[in-house]
């Protein structure tokens, strides 16, 4: 009986919530435009601030009937104006508020509005749009959808501070990737909004700024445009080191930063430029300072990692300045117990973000630390270095984990550290505890990082064997993902490297020889070359040779002839000779060859052709077959003179390749003995 009262009560709440909102919306329809007026002036006070109020209007259709008198011809223009004023507070409460207009369809509504001479009309209008393109649930593509939009908000620009504010701030939320950058580009976004970075309203200067941030980033284009743009006689990169200076907001100097940031990894300002590594630089590093507010150290060190990402000095310079690596520590320890803040909202906001801090210390350890060896060092060096990345490998938040694999990834690419500190740590655990059940962008990294810890040289290459990676890595060459393809088939290769028979017997019985020709006829190249490199691998010391070509020669020889004869390139035709000549190596293995006359021909052609290294790889095959002290190495001798290999051999002795020339004096030695 209960489960049945449930309903009246919940439906007399409502009732008594929203009887004191109904007189607002009921005034919508008074047949008095002059109290309509009235009507809509009270209802922009009412819901001022006042969530629950918007939430009752909207419930009760006050959006439909705003917007049919916003587009109502009768309609005054001062009526017209509250009407879009309104609509933009209500678009200011709650996501829920939003999706609500925009299932109203106000956008194309407010967009009619902007052809509009009035301009306060139009600033209302476009006060509005900027709140709802700026909320998380709107699309962009509905900036782009009809191709008069973007021109008409380009000449809007001139009308007023205002209509500057609110459109460059919809152009910086709306542009999102390369079609939107040329889009805003080929309309003449530079040109339109490049005065505006020294208007007299900080807020459109801020608006200006970010705009050229969204079009510059991963743009060359824009970037290289940017670089030439004058505005009163002043260079454009010359105005932004302006606006990163100390006594310029935080705000404007972050933007700056990321301008310059964006135009030198998209190569319109060389990494050795004064105001990259003089003014964005140390500008960055200052982000990053426990003085800094959260959002402002998150963005300060995840730019700084994207600038200096790709070069290697940037990497140096960043390591020294200001005391960088022991500084982002302290993003590990934040907030602290004795945290300076006393603002109890701003402590609750910075506890549900201090992920965030996390995963931009990651990003910036792995940028620094992607080519140096000493920075490396003084990286794991830092008090608990990897003992938090360990920790950010199992975190909740899927950006802190995948950050906390690159950054992880970045130091395994040190011979030393992953003799030491990889193993004291067991970093190989948490690392196959990632790979089991991860998203793609992580399992990307992570297995790529795998791929290091399986180099032969690597202490954690055993335990790993053990913990069942043959059969994780397999999976992953069967992968929708060439990344993971590459990856699964690359760590299969350092794993087969000088492997015991054992090792390389579970690659071939887990990989199915079905799955390794797959590969070895993948669209993917990096897939065929690691797979041609794991083949390698596989069939090298002759016991080991031998055994895997008296299951597998068929298919092997196969699958070699169709590489041999197949539109490939010079390196993938270089390796499948090499794998060729370890075939040649065997004791019983090199029969398969020496009774296969069209491989055998193949090998003679590639003597001859035009290409040093297929030249010299043939030449290896020869060798191999022909060494006198192995058992008939005379009946092989034989036929391979008959084919006239010795006549070729005698051509290739006068190479004036000193290599070749020398492998083929060697090989006419082996006739002479």
């Amino acid at each position: 009986m209960a489960c049945l009262l449930e309903t009246p009560i919940r439906m007399s709440v409502l009732s008594e919530v929203t009887a004191s909102s109904r007189h607002y919306v009921d005034r919508l329809f008074d047949p008095d435009p002059q109290k309509v007026l009235q009507g809509v002036i009270d209802m922009k006070n009412a819901v001022i601030g006042n969530n629950k109020q918007k939430a009752n209007l909207i419930v009760l259709g006050a959006v439909p009937r705003l917007l049919y008198l916003l587009q109502q011809e009768t309609s005054s223009i001062e009526l017209k104006t509250e009407c879009a004023v309104v609509l933009g507070s209500l678009a200011m409460g709650t996501e829920n508020n939003v999706k609500s207009l925009l299932d109203c369809h106000i956008i194309p509504a407010l967009l009619q509005g902007l052809l509009s001479p009035d301009l306060k009309f139009i600033e209302a209008c476009l006060r509005c749009l900027r709140t709802i393109f700026t909320s998380p649930v709107t699309p962009e593509e509905l900036l782009y959808t009809d191709a008069t939009v973007i021109p008409h908000l380009m000449a809007l620009l001139s009308r007023s501070r205002y209509t500057q504010e609110y459109i460059c701030q919809i152009f910086s939320h709306c542009c999102k990737g390369p079609d939107h950058q040329t889009i805003l580009f080929n309309h003449g976004a530079v040109q339109n909004i490049a005065h505006l970075l020294t208007s007299v309203s900080y807020k459109v200067r801020m608006q200006a700024l970010k705009c050229f941030s969204v079009l510059a980033f991963e743009n060359p284009q824009v970037s290289m445009t940017l670089v030439n743009v004058l505005v009163d006689g002043e260079l454009l990169p010359q105005i932004f080191v302006k606006m990163l200076q100390r006594d310029k907001p935080i705000e404007m100097q972050l933007t700056s930063a990321k301008c310059l940031t964006y135009m030198c990894r998209a190569g319109a300002i060389r990494t050795d430029d004064n105001c990259i590594v003089l003014k964005t630089l140390p500008c960055l590093v200052r982000m990053c300072s426990k003085e800094r507010l959260l959002e402002e150290r998150v963005e300060g060190a995840e730019t700084l990692a994207y600038l200096i990402e790709p070069d290697v000095e940037l990497q140096r310079i960043a390591s020294i300045t200001d005391h960088l690596i022991a500084m982002l520590a302290d993003y590990f320890k934040y907030p602290s117990s004795v945290s300076a803040i006393t603002d109890i909202k701003r402590l609750d906001h910075d506890l549900k973000h201090a992920h965030e801090l996390r995963q931009a210390a990651f990003k910036l350890y792995a940028s620094l630390g992607a080519n140096d060896e000493d920075i490396r060092k003084k990286i794991i060096e830092t008090e608990n270095m990897m003992d938090r990345i360990v920790t950010g490998l199992s975190e909740s938040s899927v950006k802190v984990r995948l950050a906390a694999v690159r950054c992880l990834h970045s130091l395994s690419r040190s011979v030393q550290q992953l003799r030491t500190s990889f193993q004291d740590h067991a970093v190989w655990k948490p690392l196959m505890k990632v790979l089991q059940n991860a998203p793609d962008e992580i399992l990307v990294v992570a297995s790529s990082m795998l791929c290091n810890l399986l180099l032969e040289f690597s202490p954690s290459k055993e335990p790993i064997l053990e913990s069942g990676a043959v059969e994780l890595l397999c999976g992953l060459t069967q992968s929708e993902n060439p990344a993971l393809r590459v990856n699964g088939i690359w760590a299969l290769m350092n794993m087969a490297f000088q492997a015991e028979q054992k090792i390389k017997a579970d690659i071939l019985r887990s990989l199915s020889t079905e799955q390794l020709f797959r590969l070895l006829s993948d669209s993917d190249l990096n897939v065929l070359m690691k797979t041609l490199g794991l083949l390698r691998n596989l069939l090298s010391t002759r016991p080991h040779i031998d055994k895997i070509m008296s299951t597998h020669g068929k298919q092997i020889m196969q699958a070699v002839t169709l590489i041999l004869e197949g539109e490939h390139n010079i390196e993938v035709k270089e390796q499948t000779l090499c794998i060729l000549a370890n075939i040649a190596d065997g004791t019983t293995a090199k029969e398969l060859i020496m009774t296969n006359d069209d491989i055998l021909q193949k090998i003679k052609y590639y003597m001859g052709h035009s290409h040093v290294k297929l030249q010299l790889a043939a030449m290896f095959c020869i060798s191999n077959l022909i060494w006198n002290e192995e058992e008939g190495s005379q009946e092989r001798q034989d036929k391979l003179r008959d084919m006239g290999i010795v006549d070729i051999l005698h051509k290739l002795s006068q190479s004036p390749d000193s290599n070749l020339c020398d492998k083929a004096k060697m090989a006419l030695q082996q006739y002479l003995a």
